[in-house]
């Protein structure tokens, strides 16, 4: 065991990899060439945009995860170090570096491919957490058999968890029980029930504190005592790309600051909506300054 492990507010525990953003008049159709007003590169992913959004927002971050030795692997590496990324538990190797290519449309609605390539997930002791003291850990379920073995660990010191659960796969369903915290996406909810109400219920059964994100229509959440909803911010949305991961990031940087549940929404939600403003999920992650200056002049 580590004997000076390095402080950190939150671990972000996951998937990272290069976005190659286009933003377009309409998705293309069949056998249809179509040209691009703007094109935007950066490093993608949900763990790794959650620690961006982390650091921006004034707290210590870092990544665990994988990237190739690739160009774009390198070019995500320089991004997470001008971004002050701690990058001790990075992994990095000849497969490559996972890629993104997102086309965004003018309300901001995207479409998104993603390669792989013959990548795959971390084996489960590949990497030593006790090189970090961390407050929080935030969970993307990309790399399922490190985190599995991580939240052992989490439930052992008491450290709280959050499982960004943006989709149904083999890492959020191992991990949807073992969190604290249970932020999951109106299309993640789905996958349980009908609606968003009743899948809150049963997702209420999994883990302490359930909160479903509906974009525009704001969130819904429940604890074992209590529940309730909170509207979203108004806003003109530019790019949802990476809305949620700074909504994640936001809300776990929050856990580890010890607001409350309450605060904690408020916050996160207010980040979400300033990422939507603008184009891409890195350039869209707010600074502590701006999300400072959003809050006194919005008020749910």
């Amino acid at each position: 065991m580590n004997t000076n492990p390095i402080d950190i507010d939150v671990l972000c525990v996951g998937h990272a990899c290069y976005d190659l953003i286009f933003q377009v008049d309409h998705h293309p159709a069949a056998d249809e060439k179509i040209f691009a007003k703007q094109h935007h590169a950066c490093g993608g992913g949900p763990a790794a945009n959650g620690a961006v959004a982390v650091s921006r927002l004034g707290f210590n971050a870092a990544f665990a995860g994988f990237l190739g030795t690739d160009l774009y692997g390198d070019r995500h590496l320089s991004e997470f170090q001008q971004e002050n990324i701690n990058t001790t538990l990075l992994i990095r190797g000849h497969q490559p570096t996972p890629v993104s290519v997102i086309l965004v449309k003018p309300d901001g609605t995207r479409a998104l491919v993603n390669y792989k390539g013959k990548t795959r997930s971390l084996p489960q002791h590949s990497l030593d957490f006790t090189a970090l003291n961390f407050k929080t850990v935030l969970f993307d379920g990309h790399e399922p058999d490190i985190s599995v073995e991580l939240a052992k660990y989490c439930t052992l010191q008491q450290i709280p968890m959050v499982l960004d659960a943006g989709s149904v796969h083999k890492g959020t369903l191992a991990l949807m029980d073992k969190v604290d915290y249970l932020v999951c996406s109106e299309k993640f909810a789905r996958q349980f029930a009908d609606t968003p109400e009743t899948a809150l219920s049963l997702l209420a059964e999994k883990a302490p504190v359930v909160v479903i994100t509906l974009g525009e229509k704001g969130l819904i959440w429940k604890t074992a005592t209590q529940q309730g909803q909170l509207r979203a911010f108004n806003i003109t949305a530019i790019d949802t790309t990476g809305a949620g991961d700074a909504f994640h990031g936001a809300f776990s940087a929050a856990i580890a600051e010890s607001m409350s549940l309450d605060d904690a929404l408020h916050y996160a939600s207010a980040t979400g909506a300033l990422c939507c403003t603008k184009i891409g999920a890195r350039t869209g992650l707010p600074d502590h300054n701006e999300l400072t200056q959003f809050l006194n002049k919005h008020r749910l």
